[in-house]
């Protein structure tokens, strides 16, 4: 009883406050592209999109309806869902395994990085992992006895996921795997209840199959084909040691140990034992073979979460046998790992802080400036004439302006990045896609920051052939420039002539993070299709410092842009000579600002360098 009185008071007391953290943190989080979508979606609401079936967008729609339209509001369904799945898991366990297994269950959902931080951002995941959590449950007792109640919760589960993701029917695949390898499970899949729950859940999928068959299978084949590569990649190998850091890596142990166990013949352990660790093998290793053929560009780490939902149920008994001194430190790192990990998007969550790692490969872009656009946006269509109309280059600006500004029909150019997320399916849709076509004056948003480099000017290039030359930009620079938008004031009519392009540059010398004297020289090459540059100051920490001397000979750089129209070519090189003397010593950041002889001044993306005390 003492043992089971001090897990419960375990389980309260991190349960309450990291749920109470998520919220503080959801409240103040910004906004992720991917949940601008899905709230673009559930002002749109339909049956089943592009990307997803119907349940995520329809609980933005629900959060926001309730709430208003505060990030906090959309988020508090998911918010909520995530907050009651321990609870569920703690029920699970405790049925199964005893009331302080049950309790140290529950803790180690709370715990573990990848399930503990679940809630906080408005993602399919949420929906999905609560079905598989009541999938769970209902399978384990109707391996004692098949039974109306287990066979609705069946039922709801299945229903619930089929809504949520495409992914869902891998669970629903391992499930069965794990049924059919034990003689309970073959046994229950003779009743006739239980084959009605199963005609529940088919019939949840409906609307996603109605909707791929009206648009040419649009959502499948981008899930299953047009994301994968189907070819094998060594760097799949990393997806092992990503679980390991996600889940910690003594718990990452004891899951598959648990796993490993439930596979042993005439192992002795009862029925849901051995469903538990099945069903969460079967899905680890799955994902993990997965990971060298799948999709590796875009986040993949949660994929595992169901696998690791059922292993968790069981997990207690096997940390129960290991020495005490190894079971407080699989405790002590999961709790480092999860306060790490609420660590890491409260850092997010602040401007100031964020902006430390603007040059760092880890900076978390899409978070990042959609308020500061946003009232950059608002500014100019005050001074702009009365309706002026809002074009966006990409479905992450549509949907983050959207969310902004209370607008979900913000017309959208082709882009890339609409392809790649499976989201020019559902603009087109929505009659959101635009050709640039306009019969009034457009206030165009671009995302310069979303395109590789080296494909920056093509892309300037390819918006001049949709809405003619551009005008001189307003440059929305967030953390340095790291998150850079270009705000481009269009006229009634599209104009003919030249492509006139925003400024292009770089530093050759110093490079990013260089350790750099008080004194040093600062040079590169800059230019501006369709006019030129005449000026190029150069800053440091925002300040300007110097005027470079512009038209050096740089030839490497036309070669390089083949297709640059800048009159000055080749002679677009700068260089300057900085005195950084009253600059005290440490990181500063060094960046330029961009004349153009069309009376266009541009701030370039900012880098930093560690100036020295000599």
């Amino acid at each position: 009883m003492q043992d089971e009185r001090r897990a419960k008071q375990v389980f309260l007391a991190l349960w309450a406050v990291t749920t109470v953290i998520k919220v503080v943190i959801a409240a103040r989080l910004p906004l992720f592209v991917d949940e601008a979508f899905y709230w673009q979606e559930g002002r749109h609401l339909a049956a089943a999109y592009s990307d997803l079936p119907g349940l995520t967008a329809w609980m933005t729609r629900l959060g926001t309806e309730i709430g208003g339209q505060h990030v906090l509001a959309l988020r508090a369904p998911f918010l909520l869902l995530a907050a009651l799945m321990p609870w569920l898991v703690v029920h699970i366990a405790t049925r199964w395994f005893g009331a302080a297994a049950g309790w140290r269950a529950g803790s180690i959902l709370v715990l573990m990085p990848l399930s503990g931080t679940l809630g906080l951002m408005a993602l399919p995941d949420v929906p999905m992992a609560f079905a598989t959590v009541l999938c769970l449950d209902a399978g384990a007792r109707l391996l004692r006895e098949v039974d109306a109640t287990s066979a609705a919760e069946l039922a709801l589960g299945l229903a619930i996921g089929a809504l949520s993701h495409y992914r869902f029917l891998g669970v629903i695949g391992v499930g069965l795997i794990a049924l059919l390898m034990l003689p309970e499970g073959r046994r229950l899949l003779r009743d006739a209840r239980v084959w009605v729950a199963l005609a529940v859940g088919i019939a949840a999928w409906v609307p996603l199959i109605v909707w791929n068959l009206e648009y040419a299978d649009a959502g499948l084949r981008f899930q299953l084909l047009d994301r994968h590569p189907w070819s094998f990649q060594p760097v799949g190998g990393w997806f092992v040691l990503i679980q390991a850091a996600m889940v910690t890596p003594l718990l990452f142990f004891a899951l598959l140990q648990l796993s490993v166990r439930a596979f042993r013949k005439n192992a002795g352990m009862p029925a849901q034992w051995r469903y538990f660790g099945m069903l969460g093998g079967v899905s680890t290793l799955g994902f993990f073979l997965l990971g060298f053929f799948a999709d590796v560009e875009r986040v993949s780490f949660h994929w595992t979460l169901p696998g690791y939902l059922a292993l968790i149920v069981a997990v207690p008994t096997v940390l129960g046998e290991w020495p005490r001194v190894l079971r407080w430190l699989a405790w002590g790192l999961a709790a480092v790992g999860t306060t790490l990990m609420l660590g890491y998007y409260l850092v997010v969550s602040v401007p100031a802080w964020r902006e430390e790692f603007a040059a760092e490969k880890f900076y978390p872009a899409n978070f990042a400036g959609w308020g500061v656009l946003a009232q950059a946006v608002r500014a100019e269509r005050i001074r702009l004439p009365a309706g002026t109309g809002l074009l966006a280059d990409n479905f992450k600006v549509g949907a983050e302006l959207g969310f902004a500004l209370g607008d979900p029909n913000i017309p959208v150019l082709d882009h890339p990045l609409n392809r790649k997320h499976g989201r020019a399916p559902q603009l087109r849709l929505w009659e959101l896609e635009s050709d640039g076509g306009r019969s009034g004056p457009v206030l165009l948003v671009v995302a310069a920051s979303e395109v590789p480099y080296k494909d920056l000017l093509k892309h300037y290039h390819s918006l001049c052939e949709r809405v003619g030359p551009l005008p001189a930009p307003r440059v929305v620079s967030v953390d340095h420039g790291r998150q850079r938008f270009l705000l481009f004031a269009l006229g009634k009519e599209k104009q003919k002539g030249p492509c006139t392009a925003p400024a292009m540059a770089w530093f050759d010398v110093p490079v990013s993070g260089a350790k750099i004297g008080k004194a040093f020289t600062a040079s590169g090459w800059a230019f501006k299709d369709g006019v030129g540059l005449k000026r190029v100051e150069v800053l440091l920490d925002g300040k300007a410092v110097a005027e470079a001397a512009y038209g050096l000979p740089s030839p490497g750089t036309a070669s390089f842009w083949r297709i640059s129209t800048d009159p000055n070519h080749p002679s677009v090189g700068f260089s300057a000579r900085i005195d950084a003397s009253a600059l005290a010593p440490g990181r500063h950041w060094l960046g330029l600002r961009l004349h153009g002889l069309d009376g266009s001044v541009e701030p370039w993306e900012e880098q930093p360098v560690e100036i020295g005390a000599k």
